[in-house]
């Protein structure tokens, strides 16, 4: 601490002072030979830093851990839990409030669920045989901005995305139309789940999925578990880019979010449960 403090210009003498320790015991620690163990954890700390950094800011010390272990450094995760507690390097994150995107009081068909989350570890066994879909919003200074995605229930990859400043069924359209675009699918193998928004029960997509060979999925009434997956990557997004970042238009944020799946979250970011690694790794390591 007073070592810290004689960095910034603050008297020797009186920061003994204050912390009411002895200045001969101070600078018989500064002739004190550094300790191996010191010198490692100083190398550890740049190691941690450049992950972190790496990561966008984004990685905890499990994470960190993981993309250690991958570069052949070898240390506990507790040990880097600890080193980075001391040196405050912190995951960011930020709770905002919640705008409501599904609108499941409507007329149109109510597709039965096929898809159960819950059974998702022993009926997922491959790639491209669940795609779960759902629309969340983003605030800009030009208004909201709404992004649709369907993730790969097995790789937990953003298959397909599309953004628009309204909700309409285009919306999902578009981005199932990319995921289609994207992946070679063979009629009657996949299912596309979502929950019973409207979007999901218009003519429109019901007929692209139709059309696809796609068998559509729908979640129970009023109940967020059985799209826990789509959920829990909205948040992460949120927590990692949209509540960092303060947007002055819809195309600055469009921009913002391609860049984030299509470079970062899809190829680099590692997740735990595919035993860290990037989704289009473990996709690759699949077929």
């Amino acid at each position: 601490m007073v070592e810290r403090m004689r960095r910034q210009d603050v008297d020797v003498r009186f920061s003994c002072k204050m912390l009411k320790i002895s200045r001969s015991g101070f600078y018989a620690w500064k002739r004190r030979p550094v300790s191996e163990r010191q010198k490692q954890n100083e190398k550890l700390v740049q190691q941690i830093r450049l992950v972190y950094d790496e990561s966008r800011k984004t990685y905890g010390s499990p994470r960190v851990h993981a993309a250690l272990q991958e570069d052949g450094v070898e240390c506990s995760e507790n040990r880097v839990a600890r080193i980075m507690k001391q040196n405050k390097i912190v995951s960011i994150t930020k709770k905002k409030f919640r705008v409501k995107t599904t609108d499941s009081n409507h007329d149109g068909p109510i597709a039965t669920r096929v898809f159960e989350t819950e059974r998702a570890k022993i009926t997922v066994t491959a790639p491209n045989q669940v795609w779960a879909g759902d629309i969340t919003y983003i605030e800009t200074g030009e208004g909201w901005l709404y992004l649709s995605v369907f993730l790969d229930m097995y790789t937990r990859k953003v298959v397909g995305f599309s953004m628009r400043k309204d909700m309409q069924a285009m919306l999902v359209i578009d981005a199932m139309d990319m995921a289609l675009g994207r992946n070679k699918i063979g009629a009657n193998t996949l299912v596309a789940h979502s929950d019973r928004g409207v979007q999901y029960a218009a003519s429109t997509y019901r007929s692209q999925l139709e059309g696809a060979g796609i068998l559509p999925s729908m979640s129970r009434k009023g109940n967020c578990y059985d799209n826990a997956f789509v959920e829990s990557f909205f948040k992460t997004l949120k927590a990692e880019l949209v509540y960092q970042t303060n947007f002055k238009t819809r195309k600055e944020a469009e921009n913002s979010i391609f860049e984030y799946i299509e470079v970062f979250y899809n190829r680099q970011r590692l997740h735990s449960s595919l035993g860290y690694r990037a989704p289009e790794e473990y996709e690759a390591m699949a077929s």
